[in-house]
């Protein structure tokens, strides 16, 4: 079932079109990356979903809603949203932020506590907001998107200015509502964040989606037939793993003078930069 239906979707800004015509579509309970960098239409693809911008051409339907019903309450309300825009009330302490939003949304009562359970936040919920940290506000903003366990969550830029330990507990929070059935679009520079956490993802750069798919097999789509071999003295020497070679590879493994052996399976981010010639910066 598709929860995200995104179809030759444009958006321009006078005359300047931020996007050029993509489409994607993303599953119940799925993890979807739109990853660019900054520039590239992620944030505004997340503002037309939301309801904020319209589009200027293209058609985008979300949980069965089309693009011109995106300000009914039944909508709003079946979403998350973590975004540049997102904030909280500083002279509330912690809790009273959250339960405001509890109420809101008339998730049940205990929510707050789970949720910031999950962040590692629960011994903070009596503090006022505004003599939280920054990565603490991000991780309190993250349960103000999920203290519902929406439908649809949006997520942008979910795990910047977060501790490694801090992201960890994310991720888990995130495959966690992932299992649930909710499904999740996020935006990250993060490439080891989307590799972990994504079932796909779409590489957008100057609003057009270069290439599609699950992070594995964007990786094995764009590997070189190579192997790199790391000697004891620092030489690292590269060969190409054909048949012609087969003999002098398999005396490798039994070659004391090398200390490393791999295969070339680039990473996300290499990936990234194959497609588009640009750094995912």
């Amino acid at each position: 079932m598709s929860m995200i239906q995104v179809n030759e979707l444009k958006k321009s800004f006078g005359s300047e079109a931020a996007l050029r015509g993509i489409s994607f579509e993303v599953g119940k309970g799925e993890i979807f990356g739109l990853l660019g960098p900054s520039g590239s239409g992620k944030t505004t693809t997340i503002k037309i979903m939301t309801g904020e911008f319209k589009p200027t051409n293209g058609d985008v339907n979300v949980n069965q809603f089309n693009f011109r019903q995106f300000g009914k309450n039944e909508y709003v309300g079946s979403l998350g949203i973590l975004s540049d825009k997102s904030s909280l009330y500083d002279r509330l302490t912690v809790k009273d932020n959250l339960e405001l939003f509890r109420k809101l949304y008339n998730a049940p009562k205990g929510s707050v506590e789970k949720v910031l359970k999950a962040v590692g936040l629960e011994d903070e919920m009596n503090k006022t907001v505004s003599k939280l940290s920054k990565g603490m506000k991000q991780r309190i903003l993250l349960c103000k998107a999920v203290i519902h366990r929406p439908a649809i969550l949006f997520l942008d830029e979910p795990t910047s200015a977060l501790d490694p330990t801090t992201t960890e507990r994310i991720h888990d929070m995130l495959e966690e509502l992932r299992d649930d059935g909710t499904t999740i679009l996020l935006t990250t520079h993060n490439m080891d964040e989307a590799t972990r956490l994504c079932d796909n993802v779409a590489f957008l750069y100057q609003g057009v989606i270069q290439d599609s798919g699950s992070p594995s097999a964007l990786r094995h789509k764009y590997k070189r037939n190579e192997v790199h071999l790391t000697y004891r003295d620092g030489t690292v020497k590269t060969t190409d793993r054909t048949e012609d070679n087969k003999a002098a590879l398999e005396n490798v493994l039994f070659n004391e003078d090398i200390v490393d052996v791999r295969t070339d399976f680039p990473t996300l981010g290499e990936v990234f930069k194959k497609v588009t010639g640009k750094e995912l910066v």
